[in-house]
């Protein structure tokens, strides 16, 4: 993203900036919703319940996304030891991913039915602009969060639809190697290659299936 600054794409650079911020703490928030949901308090007594980005956005993480394009904002603490249900887990970690693909829906429909409507700032460049970052951003959020490797949502979520041995086994490889596994493609991704490309094209079409409006 700092590249947006150096060639002088100021305005892009802040609607990215402020779409990260937003899109992190929803998705933060619908961790900590859903905890609270299934009996575990944890979050709230933190002050994790909450859409305020202070609560969520972690200033380190942040700052590498604006330096290399990846980052992180602070994980929503959760104690099992709570939850009331076998599915907790589950549906706790999809709430994040499930935040910003809401988030994304609203974006586009409010887009297309302004437009669809000829609401008049809506037409404007700069406006399209930001209701495109906004919801490709946050599909892109969704996915790449869904990715079963490190600590990502994803490998809360894949363990239910594995046999119970294989499951056991995908947890241990993924505590010991997961976290380098994700590292690793984001520093190829870096250098050039196109290993997220599939995220990148499967948000654009994302895009086209959400739209029921205009």
């Amino acid at each position: 993203m700092i590249t947006l600054l150096i060639d002088g794409q100021v305005f892009i650079f802040a609607v990215l900036l402020v779409t990260i911020i937003v899109s992190l703490s929803f998705h933060e928030f619908g961790h900590a919703w859903s905890a609270k949901y299934f009996g575990d308090n944890t979050a709230e007594s933190l002050g994790r319940l909450t859409l305020n980005p202070v609560a969520h956005i972690d200033p380190t993480g942040l700052l590498m996304i604006v330096l290399v394009g990846f980052g992180w904002a602070k994980p929503v603490p959760t104690d099992p030891r709570n939850f009331n249900s076998f599915w907790a887990t589950l549906f706790i970690a999809l709430a994040g991913p499930a935040a910003n693909l809401l988030l994304a829906f609203l974006a586009i429909n409010i887009f297309s039915l302004g437009v669809s409507n000829d609401i008049g700032f809506l037409l404007q460049e700069n406006v399209a602009t930001v209701f495109y970052w906004f919801t490709y951003l946050n599909l892109l959020l969704m996915l790449f969060n869904l990715i079963p490797l490190g600590p990502l949502d994803g490998h809360y979520i894949l363990p239910y639809f594995l046999p119970k041995q294989i499951s056991h086994k995908y947890r241990e490889l993924n505590q010991q190697y997961g976290g380098y596994a994700i590292l690793g493609l984001v520093l190829l991704s870096y250098l050039g290659l196109p290993v997220f490309d599939a995220l990148r094209g499967a948000a654009q079409w994302f895009i086209g299936v959400l739209r029921v409006v205009g």
